[in-house]
């Protein structure tokens, strides 16, 4: 089990450390229903990666991730095709980059935000953990490194857990702050806001290289073993 989350730990921090969610979820703090809404973001964003998760981990254990021992060879395939997938999105992401970050602009939902019902913020949450087609191939990723291992159900589920707590930090901690820090909390998130919005597609770029390589390194070796 410590093998497996020493592989998943990169996938959640870098779901932890995706920007526009952690702006989502400042934005819908400084609404009216911040308190609530930021709750209901939070909540929607947990169930999204669990089921996420849950559903690679139960493709994973009838379809055979394991045989003798050794990775399946349909998760070697798996994996080389995320990491071909995230090195191709990070490649794209730092090609679009603005030359100026001042410059960057935020997506234009972003602007419909302070109007959401609490279930659209709930729906927000889990669209951005489950749908979004950046965060979505590192839960995949970090389920098949689960499901591959041979690990008995439990210790499956308890990976699962620790990987969903670790990439849900990036929007608990706008959470906390709001909660906790008094006066100073409009102050902190805005600066947060700030600094997110400009190094965005910067850091998914170079998070996705990175991690794209890791995958294309894994999926051979499962492939060549």
């Amino acid at each position: 089990m410590g093998k497996v989350l020493g592989d998943v730990l990169g996938f959640a921090a870098a779901v932890a450390v995706s920007p526009l969610p952690i702006i989502a979820v400042i934005l819908i703090l400084a609404t009216p229903r911040g308190r609530l809404n930021g709750v209901l973001f939070t909540v929607g964003w947990i169930l999204g990666l669990s089921a996420l998760g849950a559903v690679m981990l139960a493709i994973a254990s009838p379809a055979g991730a394991t045989a003798h021992g050794r990775s399946a060879t349909w998760v070697g395939v798996l994996k080389l095709a995320l990491g071909v997938l995230l090195m191709l999105f990070g490649a794209r992401q730092w090609h679009r980059r603005p030359k100026d970050p001042s410059q960057a602009q935020l997506p234009k939902w972003m602007g419909a935000i302070d109007r959401l019902a609490p279930v659209k913020v709930f729906a927000l949450g889990l669209a951005l953990a489950a749908l979004n087609a950046k965060n979505a191939p590192l839960t995949i990723a970090a389920g098949a490194a689960i499901g591959s291992a041979g690990l008995p159900a439990g210790q499956q589920i308890a990976s699962l857990a620790v990987f969903v707590l670790i990439a849900t930090l990036g929007v608990l901690a706008p959470l906390g702050v709001f909660l906790l820090g008094g006066e100073r909390a409009r102050t902190t998130l805005g600066n947060w806001k700030e600094w997110a919005a400009q190094h965005n597609v910067a850091v998914m770029a170079v998070l996705f290289f990175v991690l794209g390589l890791k995958l294309l390194g894994d999926g051979i070796s499962v492939l060549t073993s």
